[in-house]
């Protein structure tokens, strides 16, 4: 049960961690205001925000 969870939690935060280098590489070839940049931006606000939730509804299970 818990390995499944702790996977879960690092396949997340690879996932946010990709998305960020990705981000910055983008960043430096086309600006922070490229559209590329923004776009990749969006994806990571899109993990986080996802991951976010991830742990909430874990909390929430874990106290229910």
């Amino acid at each position: 049960m818990f390995g499944n969870v702790i996977q879960e939690k690092e396949d997340y935060l690879a996932s946010i961690d990709e998305k960020r280098s990705e981000m910055i590489k983008i960043a430096e070839t086309e600006g922070l205001t490229g559209g590329l940049t923004i776009k990749a931006s969006q994806e990571l606000d899109h993990l986080l925000n996802a991951y976010r939730r991830y742990l909430r509804k874990k909390t929430y299970d874990t106290i229910s």
